[in-house]
């Protein structure tokens, strides 16, 4: 038997796939006409019977059987990727530029957040310096999304967020993550040396408490938003003031970096969350948000957890917000994989609803998987 040479094999698979980019290629544009006329016709992008049909009909034409499982992922990986690509076909809109409100004024991680989120759309931003600003923009229906950050991976859940968004009327449509950096910026010839007080978001300065430890002669001054604070020290022109924000902030407000990447967790990255004011069909849902409130009794919170876990549903985050009025009475806000369609969700919420004395479902979206 010859012995196998490695170069020679990767060749081949180079050439391999080559033809399955220009089949992919076909398939997607053959995608994109669906996509038309399903859009014509008002027809859901998400059809599971007809995936099924295509997963066994592809595998049905494979010789090697062992492979069945690996095509079967590959080709559920393709549909999926298709149906976001539809969804965007059919989410574009032709006779009018999207308004969307954003949290804090140019230059903040939450504008970057809309970009990423939002791009190849037609849109106008808003911005807005409270969180509740952009929820009520969105409820009343002045925009057509908002773009707020609700938690954090150094430090936790945005509180206010999640109690706004549990009472105000929108939905979470979307998500993204975005990696934070945080720097201490400040104006013309100031230095290190010549900073007696930093503004920035309470998130900003608690992100970067390490650093402050180290520098206890600066104050630390809560303020609107990271990029806000930066616009302040701009304006001001004063050596002594400095802001905690973003690169991008620095360059818009023309500031100098003058310590870089302060927050002491370089693994620092901050959940966006898209709004709307109705709750939409979005492709290859698989993250759900929900808000609920147990009764005041022992092993009621256990109860309800046990309806999800025994539906097999994976809760990835919960979050506990006291009840107004109600001593030692919660509110928990829980994110968990999943779809409003899968029967087993469709279950558990009823079974969880009949165990509670609040229940709202705050949106279905798409997971922000990718890797920082």
């Amino acid at each position: 038997m010859a012995e196998l040479d490695l170069e020679v094999i990767r060749k081949e698979i180079d050439k391999v796939d080559r033809q399955l980019a220009a089949i992919l290629e076909a398939r997607l544009g053959l995608v994109m006409q669906v996509a038309e006329y399903k859009k014509s016709k008002g027809i859901p992008v998400k059809d599971k019977a007809r995936e099924a049909k295509v997963v066994e009909k592809v595998t049905g034409f494979l010789e090697n059987k062992d492979y069945v499982p690996a095509v079967e992922t590959i080709m559920h990986s393709i549909m999926d990727a298709a149906c976001v690509l539809e969804e965007a076909e059919l989410a574009k809109v032709s006779d009018r530029t999207l308004q969307i409100a954003c949290f804090g004024v140019p230059g903040s991680f939450t504008h970057q957040a809309l970009e990423d989120y939002f791009v190849g759309q037609d849109y106008e931003r808003k911005h807005f310096n409270l969180f509740e600003e952009v929820i009520t923009a969105v409820s009343r229906g002045e925009v057509d999304y908002g773009v707020i950050p609700i938690e954090n991976s150094s430090t936790g859940g945005i509180t206010e967020v999640y109690d706004l968004l549990r009472k105000f009327d929108c939905s979470i449509v979307g998500e993204r993550c975005i990696k934070i950096e945080q720097n201490l910026l400040g104006y013309g010839d100031a230095t290190l040396n010549t900073i007696t007080k930093v503004y920035s978001h309470p998130q900003g300065l608690a992100q970067s408490k390490e650093f402050f430890k180290d520098h206890p002669q600066i104050e630390q001054i809560p303020y609107f938003s990271t990029s806000k604070s930066a616009e302040t020290v701009a304006e001001q022109k004063d050596i002594t003031l400095a802001a905690v924000a973003g690169k991008k902030a620095a360059e818009l407000y023309g500031l100098k970096i003058l310590a870089e990447n302060i927050n002491f967790n370089s693994n620092n990255s901050t959940r966006f969350v898209i709004i709307a004011k109705k709750q939409e069909k979005v492709p290859v849902a698989n993250k759900i948000t929900i808000v609920f409130a147990v009764k005041h009794e022992a092993g009621s919170l256990y109860k309800t957890l046990g309806h999800l876990h025994h539906r097999g549903l994976n809760m990835v985050n919960i979050e506990s917000r006291p009840m107004e009025g109600k001593s030692w009475e919660y509110f928990f806000h829980v994110d968990l994989k999943g779809n409003l369609e899968d029967p087993d969700v469709i279950d558990g919420f009823e079974a969880v609803r009949n165990n509670c004395t609040y229940f709202k479902i705050l949106g279905n979206y798409r997971a922000d998987d990718r890797k920082e």
